[in-house]
């Protein structure tokens, strides 16, 4: 039967207008007509001549092929999609569907499964990974990141991808502070005592010779039954501290010991009694002795640093200790109801140098991903104060660089951070930016797995399966953006045997696999699979169009391209704008000129504010798109002088069809071979030199 889609431009634009109109059971051959400006008997005369269709035919299959996709890729009911395709009768639409494809709508689930079964490639049974049901929405920091990594000053050996027990550290003198026990009967002390627990762990971090693992991944043993030994062995360290304390009128009361986890011994305890208003000596006095006890080296420097006292103002400080549960959820509910009690703590002390700092970064949380920027103002100033009070604080140091990445001033950023690791070596937040930096916005592939080693080191996550999957899962993707496909399926399957229902491991293996196989077709099948879970899934509703657009199949691309589009721009969304090219050359092709040309804006101006290795390669799609081949050539041959991108621009930039007017330039092949020579250059000069260190 003729495909809709693969028409003239009378056909793609008539196909437009109905998509446009899809839910409306009434746009029919009249008002289809209407829309072209052509009479009913021209449209009936044209339609017939070039889909050999008559146009209420026409119209039938346009809707239910987009019936075809929503019953794939939505949990919608058949009366539901029936109602979505602008069929007023449910039976019909069945009665349709049935003649149409041969089944009725309700088995097309099972029919896409025969599909994928005759379709999946046949691999050795242990390589194989079942993808289970995933969390519903982004596990930002950053898990993200989403990112995290190391080379430099520190030599670790990563994780063996095929070792099933945790990592034991070769790093004598490992530390991780639980969380402490509030032992008064009043649960409003807690808060308090976190704090006790913060400062010990805070003080500890600043010294060098010592590897602190990181709060996140102690808080799992809060209410844990497991031992000292097992807590040591998941964590993969020496040395256990633990507490507890209670906030009695002005007094402190503090139980703290050290224990050396291989013999499950103490090696130094101690009861505090002391008044509120020696809480910092308190707090300063337990990092100097943990730190006496392991035989850390601690230097002047470091000592200043542990002695500074945050504030002298004890009203402020509590107000500091309030805010810090909310303010670390990283939620927009947390982070307005700490917001309050920052404030109050700076009415009481002005010059609170890590109230500053924390208001900054709950600003930068506050805006993040959103298109409109509110409070670009706010976290400058906020984090200028923090610098001006204490600039030899790493939070400070992390603020200043979060407003530079905030207003995309990415490589300003970084010197900031470095700083901040120099007075806190063991700070995994620190770690986290910079392998973000280096992975998504200045790109340096050998950095990025660089501080990925290093994260691990300092964030182990505990015994925690869907944190230590999220560790994994970063490793995968900074391995795979080096071209070390083997090494990122390790850890991509790594990371699903942790958790199978990690947010984005299937996403990634996905494309870890289409780096393998280079098979699209499988690639998008599998990322469809991940879409049936949540349809409202911005990232990979982006990617199935993509691949449908790099499949040259424009019809559906526009189907997830506009649905995609729609919620960007709903919730006032800055993300993907260098996808924004694609967008435009399908709605181009769809006939949706006005929305193009937004596109088309939205993506040179993204060009012009780019900072990134990647400008020459987006300008040159920019000139490609507009005719000035030999101008997109130039931009091309100076990408090729560009070192360490990502792999994913060699697996894809050459599928992508607002690229193909540059394939008749003379030079095309040239450069774009000159491109892969540069790449493998740098993956062969890291290989050698991560091997040279035992990291590889």
């Amino acid at each position: 039967m003729p495909n809709p889609s693969k028409g003239s431009p009378f056909t793609e634009q008539a196909e437009a207008l109905i998509l446009a109109h899809l839910s409306d059971e009434h746009f029919g051959v009249s008002e289809l007509a209407g829309a072209m400006h052509m009479s009913r008997s021209n449209l009936l005369r044209k339609c017939k001549k070039q889909t050999q269709l008559s146009a209420s035919q026409f119209i039938r299959q346009v809707r239910l092929k987009q019936a075809m996709e929503l019953l794939k890729d939505s949990d919608l009911t058949v009366s539901e999609v029936s109602h979505q395709v602008g069929f007023g009768s449910t039976s019909y639409f069945i009665k349709c569907f049935r003649e149409h494809y041969g089944h009725p709508p309700g088995e097309t689930g099972k029919q896409v499964e025969k599909e994928m079964e005759e379709n999946k490639p046949i691999v050795p049974k242990e390589a194989t990974v079942e993808t289970l049901p995933f969390p519903k929405r982004y596990q930002w920091p950053l898990a993200v990141v989403f990112l995290l990594l190391l080379i430099g000053v520190f030599i670790w050996k990563p994780f063996s991808p095929t070792s099933k027990a945790p990592v034991k550290t070769d790093i004598e003198k490992s530390i991780a502070v639980l969380p402490f026990k509030n032992e008064s009967n009043d649960a409003t002390n807690l808060y308090f005592v976190n704090g006790l627990m913060e400062a010990a762990l805070g003080n500890l971090q600043k010294i060098e010779d010592l590897r602190v693992i990181s709060r996140t991944s102690v808080e799992k043993y809060r209410n844990s039954d497991k031992n000292i030994g097992e807590i040591a062995h998941d964590l993969g360290v020496n040395y256990i501290v633990e507490g507890s304390g209670q906030k009695v009128g002005d007094q402190v009361l503090l139980n703290i010991q050290l224990i050396d986890a291989a013999t499950d011994s103490r090696i130094w305890g101690q009861q505090y009694t002391h008044e509120v208003l020696d809480i910092f000596a308190l707090q300063n006095e337990v990092a100097k002795k943990i730190a006496h006890a392991v035989e850390a080296n601690v230097t002047p420097s470091e000592l200043e640093r542990i002695d500074k006292k945050p504030t002298d103002n004890l009203v402020a400080y509590d107000y500091y200790l309030k805010a810090q549960g909310p303010f670390l959820s990283r939620t927009e509910e947390g982070l307005q109801e700490a917001i309050p009690l920052f404030e109050k703590a700076l009415e009481e002390d002005a010059e609170f140098a890590l109230v500053y700092a924390d208001l900054a970064i709950a600003y930068y949380y506050l805006d993040l991903f959103k298109k409109e920027k509110k409070y670009t103002e706010q976290i400058n100033n906020y984090a200028d104060k923090a610098l001006l009070y204490d600039p030899k604080l790493a939070e400070s140091l992390m603020a200043k660089a979060l407003y530079y990445q905030h207003t995309g001033d990415y490589r300003l950023a970084v010197p900031h951070l470095q700083k901040a690791l120099e007075y806190n070596p063991n700070s995994s937040s620190v770690v986290q930016m910079l392998a973000l930096l280096y992975s998504n916005f200045i790109p340096d592939t050998g950095k990025y797995l660089e501080y990925a080693l290093k994260g691990i080191q300092l964030d182990i996550a505990a015994n925690d399966s869907v944190a230590k999957s999220y560790i994994y899962l970063n490793l995968g993707n900074a391995f795979v953006q080096s071209g070390f496909v083997d090494e990122a399926l390790d850890y991509i399957d790594k990371s699903l045997e942790f958790d199978p229902q990690n947010y984005y491991a299937p996403y990634l293996k996905a494309y870890i696999l289409y780096a393998r196989d280079k098979d699209l077709r499988q690639t998008l099948t599998r990322i469809k699979r991940e879409l049936q879970k949540d349809t409202a899934r911005l990232d990979i509703l982006q990617e199935t169009a993509k691949l449908h657009y790099f499949k040259r199949e424009y019809d559906s691309a526009y189907h997830y391209y506009r649905q995609f589009d729609e919620i960007r721009r709903m919730k006032g969304l800055e993300v993907y704008p260098q996808e924004d090219i694609k967008l435009a050359f399908v709605y181009e092709k769809k006939g949706f000129f006005k929305e193009a040309d937004r596109l088309f804006a939205s993506y040179a101006d993204y060009c012009e504010h780019d900072q990134s290795i990647y400008k020459p390669a987006s300008m040159a799609v920019k000139y490609a798109h507009e005719g000035k081949l030999d101008l997109a050539i130039e931009q091309l041959k100076e990408f090729a002088a560009k070192n360490h991108f990502q792999y994913w621009i060699l697996l894809f930039m050459q599928l992508d069809p607002a690229i193909a007017p540059l394939k008749k330039h003379p030079e095309f092949e040239g450069v774009m071979q000159n491109i892969e020579d540069r790449f493998w250059e740098n993956h062969e000069r890291l290989k050698s030199s991560l091997k040279t260190k035992e990291l590889l």
